[in-house]
């Protein structure tokens, strides 16, 4: 099948086999089978659908190495940081002068692996450019550097977070989800309600409920937001149930909830996807008890008071800075 990205159509064009090649942090392309070859990706979706045709998936956060491939892909992210880490990992896992190769689109900065390659004392060289997107290769050398230093911790609420540069908000408390928090504060009771934290990001939502003695669980798309939730609830000495899924599907089959709450992504890296979004308010009334409440946070100009009015027959704006609202819509 053609390949239908442009960092993929400059791969396609090569003239290299890369068979047994191990892709890193691709985009969702039907031209990458698992056929004959490996994924390392954060994307908790993809390395599902990955293993269900049968691929081999590594885990992201295991330092065990990878053996012996002919070579390696790693996509540059949009986070550069994010893009570092990749690199340092790959540094630490694969042997030793294997074959590199970085692509990424020109608008999302992938010429600066020049810059970082040359850092790290690793030599690069230019191979190919098309559809606004480059191509460079490289192999793998051994550097000083530990990729676990790109974790970070902040305090936050009163609460210690682990952040990840692969993670919204890195190293910091987004001011969507600090008004959600002002706003919940004086009208969610405390006690054992069950509350879903939906796209958990570092953990802030879950923490903060579970410290209010909610019965918590949590859940992202994001293998970095799923590691960082469960670290986060550790450091605060707090219990919740972190779980890796595509919105819902990763929550045990009959799960209900009191509470779903959630500052819900609209960007797959540098496009607009309202699709997640949309599907955590459609389906959310399949996932709470009778009475139960939605509360999400978004940004004011997006597109979410239709999908409320239709999914709940009505909703209220509970708070409105003019950058974010804070919706609330009740399961009747």
């Amino acid at each position: 099948m053609p390949a239908e990205t442009p960092v993929c159509q400059l791969l396609e064009r090569q003239e290299q086999d890369h068979r047994h090649w191990l892709w890193v942090a691709p985009p969702r392309d039907a031209w990458l089978t698992p056929r004959d070859a490996a994924l390392l990706s954060g994307d908790a979706a993809q390395s599902t659908d990955w293993r269900a045709r049968g691929g081999v998936v590594h885990d992201p956060f295991s330092t065990a190495p990878l053996g012996e491939v002919p070579g390696a892909v790693l996509f540059w992210p949009k986070s550069h940081a994010l893009g570092e880490w990749w690199l340092l990992s790959l540094c630490q896992r694969l042997p030793e002068g294997t074959p590199l190769w970085l692509v990424g689109e020109n608008n999302g900065g992938i010429k600066r692996v020049l810059k970082v390659l040359a850092a790290l004392g690793l030599g690069c060289r230019k191979r190919d450019s098309a559809r606004r997107c480059s191509l460079f290769e490289t192999r793998v050398g051994r550097v000083a550097l530990d990729p676990a230093l790109a974790w970070q911790t902040l305090e936050a609420e009163g609460l210690t977070l682990h952040s990840h540069p692969g993670v919204f908000g890195h190293g910091k408390l987004d001011d969507g989800t600090r008004l959600l928090l002002e706003t919940l504060a004086p009208r969610l009771p405390e006690g054992p309600l069950r509350a879903l934290d939906m796209g958990c990001g570092d953990g802030i939502l879950a923490c903060w409920l579970a410290r209010r003695g909610a019965r918590v669980s949590a859940t992202d798309i994001n293998a970095f937001a799923v590691e960082a939730t469960r670290r986060s609830l550790a450091a605060n000495d707090l219990a919740g149930e972190v779980v890796a899924g595509d919105v819902y599907s990763g929550l045990p089959e009959g799960a209900r909830f009191e509470r779903i709450i959630s500052n819900p992504p609209f960007h797959q890296e540098r496009a607009i996807d309202y699709g997640p979004a949309g599907r955590l308010i459609r389906e959310a009334p399949e996932h709470l008890t009778p009475g139960g409440e939605l509360w999400l946070v978004a940004n004011a100009f997006l597109p979410y008071p239709d999908l409320l009015e239709a999914s709940f027959g009505g909703f209220e704006i509970l708070a409105d800075d003019r950058r974010f609202r804070v919706y609330r819509a009740i399961k009747r």
